[in-house]
């Protein structure tokens, strides 16, 4: 887990904004970014899961023959 140290800004005694550290704010786009490709990755599995499939030694003998 990520320890963040947010400073808040507030208006009228209400918390308006969240800025934190840039290194800290790069961790959460990379573990963000991370999300996203895995979501794609289980969806796309998701999607090929009742697709015919050929074996790496099927795709080689269909090559060189």
């Amino acid at each position: 887990m990520i320890e963040l140290h947010p400073e808040f800004l507030t208006k009228n005694g209400q918390k308006q904004f969240a800025v934190l550290p840039y290194e800290e704010f790069l961790k959460i786009k990379e573990l963000l970014e991370d999300l996203e490709d895995l979501r794609d990755l289980r969806d796309a599995k998701e999607e090929e899961k009742d697709s015919l499939s050929v074996s790496l030694a099927e795709v080689k003998k269909m090559l060189l023959s």
